[in-house]
């Protein structure tokens, strides 16, 4: 899987103009294959008089091969597609999906000018787009007593530990912390508790961070 996206949220929009066509590219973080899809739909609804909306993603499925797919969507076969596919290849980026929307001009461009000018639209909308690396952490919880909570996740925001979730009982303070090194997670909780507390493991997180 790889670990390089681009963040979650609105799609990221880019237009260009070639010879007077007007090519319009959306990208869109995606977790599989439908969801490529919704944006080409999405896509169609919001401009539906344009005459192509060329198509290409790559998406990566947990156990199984990594699913890349392009479209020319009635441009010459090879010229929108593929080259579109080559741009978010050498993006490094996964789970990611583009259209490219194309208003005619009037000026027909040939075969190499509609690769560059498909090419160039995901390329610009890529400059523009705000990425993430993912990391996995573990996940791990450690009990404390009320009179030590607060300081202890302060001290702990401080080293850069990240405080996923804190728990209130009338026992104590439960943190739940995301760290990558539990040993070293070990031996700074016990500076700070003088070895009154001890985390323990209880799964794994993915956290995202700009890049």
């Amino acid at each position: 899987m790889s670990d390089l996206k681009l963040v979650g949220g609105a799609d990221v929009h880019a237009e260009t103009e070639v010879r007077r066509s007007r090519f319009i590219t959306l990208l869109r973080r995606v977790g599989d294959e439908d969801a490529a899809r919704a944006l080409v739909t999405d896509a169609r609804h919001r401009y539906p008089d344009a005459r192509h909306h060329c198509s290409a993603f790559i998406v990566d499925i947990p156990g199984a091969n990594r699913v890349e797919r392009s479209s020319d969507d009635g441009e010459p076969a090879g010229t929108a597609g593929m080259p579109m596919l080559e741009v978010l290849r050498g993006s490094g980026l996964t789970d990611v999906a583009a259209v490219v929307v194309r208003y005619f001009g009037g000026i027909k461009l040939g075969t190499g000018g509609l690769v560059r000018a498909y090419s160039e639209a995901v390329q610009a909308a890529l400059d523009g787009a705000a990425r993430v690396r993912l990391e996995r952490l573990g996940l791990w919880e450690v009990d404390l007593p009320h009179a030590d909570a607060g300081r202890v996740e302060a001290e702990l925001h401080g080293r850069g530990v990240q405080v996923k979730d804190v728990a209130y009982s009338a026992a104590g303070v439960r943190l739940t912390l995301a760290s990558g090194d539990g040993a070293a997670l070990a031996s700074l909780l016990a500076s700070l508790t003088s070895g009154a507390a001890l985390p323990r493991t209880v799964g794994t997180t993915v956290v995202e961070h700009r890049v």
